[in-house]
């Protein structure tokens, strides 16, 4: 399936927040709204994914949570609610290669589902 490829793409989260980035896109429907070029009840997933900042992105398959941190820390919230999450005690510095092999080996052995229920 995936020959086809050439390559990957990495996106830095630099001072970035998940709720601001909510607030704008919810903003920027609310304006859209205000101005009539789109109506309440038309406003879908697809719509509050174009507003946010990772529009054209596909959403992230795997979370690689590093420093043994058990949370997600205000991180892509939208857009992770069905990506895997990897949590390593090493922190980001020390993380190497192998490390994201044992995380792509785990979550290549994983059974996803994205909400739905085994069949």
């Amino acid at each position: 399936m995936s020959r086809g490829n050439k390559g990957m793409r990495l996106c830095l989260a630099i001072n970035y927040g998940g709720r601001t980035e909510l607030i704008d896109a919810v903003k920027n429907i609310a304006q859209e709204v205000q101005k009539g070029n789109l109506k309440a009840e038309q406003i879908t997933e697809s719509v509050i994914n174009q507003r946010l900042y990772t529009t054209g992105m596909t959403d992230p398959d795997l979370l690689i949570r590093t420093a043994g941190e058990m949370r997600i820390s205000n991180f892509l919230l939208w857009q992770i609610s069905y990506a895997e999450i990897w949590v390593t005690d090493r922190c980001w510095p020390e993380f190497r290669e192998h490390d994201l092999h044992s995380a792509i080996k785990e979550f290549a052995n994983r059974e996803r589902r994205f909400g739905g229920l085994n069949t």
